[in-house]
């Protein structure tokens, strides 16, 4: 059989339906809004906004948003489509597998780990960088950084780090809750968004007042800007590559905030678990995609406007506590307000994470029925038919990832993985329409075939600007996995050996 080999559409929804052993359908349109602004507004507004504005985009950050945006509007638009006429818990890979087949399918699967696990462990780490702020540093360096990570202080002491006990708390809490259940997952992410969405919203409107319109100007990074270096001469941002300054640095802004996108596409992984998925996905992708992007270029523009971006440059200043240091430093009076943000976005992080572990579960779950991985990953809890196993699994390698590996390294890891998945989303939309015209779409893609090829293009231009680096470990991943697949997946696809699924449905039945 060839390794193109593709699963029907007609036994894919029949999976799907799954009866009573299945998933439960239990999300409504405004639960599926909520999951996807749970998911969005996170690490990438509050962490990558600045940073993105400090090391390549400056004030016109607000159009790497806009640039991002599009790309990402492209491949929403494409998986609603999908999302609407495959209501199945596995999103692109799911998508992919009736589409190019189970290699390419293997492929994607595998390359959302990157998005969805390495995106849960990146959050989980910017999340204890806010506790221990929000303490006041109080827990020692050494138990809230990677072993990776050490730094020398006033009186000339080393630092290192040993293990990030605080991201390995809060992965686990939420590993519990999503066992749980899905809707009781869901009513506790719709709390966080509505306290997180007012926190954001509130950040813009007093923030506006204090906007300087000189920290504008220039709008973007002029070639030829110096660069910038610490108190001990090092250089810390270097603004002499094309990604850097002018429009290759606006480029490069969307690359890096690209990140702050991530979470609309997890609303497809919960297809199975929606009341009316053919109505309610394209409204909880799309729906909570505008409303993010709003929020995002409003966010920008008041937080370039009120402190300069050349700030940002500084880690401290621009990757662990932008907001709380722009308000301290600039809003007089607002004291308060750093406070809550740093409050609301302890409580935003944790959304973030619960979405991207359901939907690293889900596609887990599905690749399990599948046959391409154990299929302990399948195994439903017998109370709250939920993948608890597959669950208890990734707190593990996401918990090992968190505790040991730095953060910044994890989220561009998870830029790749994402931007791959849109990528074959947008090619899967143009091959399905022309080889399976007839199919029931209850949503359709405006303008396919442009919108489909711009949203492989624009988010293929952004993989390129990726740094060299992260491009290297990527594909050693990818790498990792074709040996994988070769060794164990092919051999237990169910698609090219459906004599196992009979002769275990034969044993069933005697018994």
């Amino acid at each position: 059989m060839s390794l193109f080999a593709k699963k029907s559409l007609d036994k894919l929804l029949a999976d799907a339906a799954g009866g009573e052993k299945g998933l439960k359908r239990t999300l409504g349109a405004g639960s599926l809004v909520a999951l996807g602004i749970g998911a969005i507004i996170g690490a990438g507004l509050f962490v990558r906004t600045a940073a993105a504005a400090g090391q390549a985009a400056g004030p016109a950050v607000t159009i790497s948003f806009i640039i991002a945006a599009i790309g990402c509007a492209f491949a929403g638009l494409c998986y609603a489509e999908f999302a609407a006429m495959i209501p199945v818990a596995g999103s692109a890979y799911a998508y992919s597998y009736v589409t190019m087949g189970e290699l390419i399918a293997w492929i994607i699967g595998w390359a959302l780990i990157m998005e969805y696990a390495l995106g849960a462990a990146t959050v989980s780490i910017a999340w204890s960088e806010y506790l221990n702020k929000l303490l006041g540093g109080q827990i020692p360096y050494e138990w809230c950084h990677s072993p990776f990570e050490s730094y020398t202080d006033s009186l000339g002491v080393l630092h290192k780090g040993m293990i990030n006990a605080p991201a390995l708390i809060i992965l686990l809490l939420l590993t519990m809750l999503l066992i749980r259940g899905t809707q009781e997952s869901a009513f506790v992410n719709a709390i966080i968004v509505f306290v997180k969405v007012a926190i954001v919203l509130l950040f813009i409107a007093i923030g506006w007042q204090f906007i300087n319109p000189a920290n504008h100007t220039p709008y973007m990074i002029p070639e030829g800007t110096a660069a910038v270096t610490d108190s001990a001469g090092k250089v810390i941002a270097d603004y002499s590559p094309f990604n850097k300054h002018g429009w290759g640095g606006v480029l490069g802004g969307a690359a890096i905030v690209f990140f702050a996108f991530i979470g609309f596409d997890a609303v497809s992984t919960a297809a199975q678990e929606a009341k009316n998925p053919k109505r309610d996905m394209p409204i909880g992708i799309l729906g909570s995609l505008v409303v993010c992007t709003l929020l995002y270029i409003l966010f920008g523009h008041v937080l370039t406007g009120v402190a300069n971006w050349k700030e940002f440059a500084d880690p401290e200043k621009g990757r662990e506590a932008s907001v709380a240091y722009t308000i301290s430093t600039y809003m007089t009076g607002y004291g308060w307000l750093a406070q809550a943000v740093t409050i609301a976005i302890l409580a935003g992080f944790s959304s973030v994470i619960l979405v991207m572990l359901m939907g690293q579960s889900r596609v887990f779950y599905t690749m399990s029925n599948d046959g391409l991985i154990p299929k302990v990953f399948g195994e439903l809890h017998p109370r709250f038919s939920t993948p608890y196993k597959a669950n208890w699994i990734l707190f593990i390698f996401v918990g090992l990832f968190a505790a040991f590996v730095p953060g910044h390294t994890a989220g561009d890891l998870t830029s790749f993985g994402t931007l791959f998945a849109f990528v074959l989303v947008s090619i899967g939309i143009l091959i399905l329409r022309i080889k399976s015209p007839n199919i029931e779409r209850p949503f359709r893609t405006p303008f396919a075939p442009v919108v489909s090829i711009l949203g492989a293009v624009i988010c293929l231009a952004m993989i390129v600007v990726l740094d060299a680096q992260t491009l290297k470990v990527a594909f050693a991943w990818m790498a990792l996995g074709l040996v994988i697949y070769f060794l164990y997946s092919k051999k237990h696809s169910k698609l090219r050996n459906p004599s196992d699924i009979v002769t275990k449905a034969s044993d069933f039945e005697k018994q």
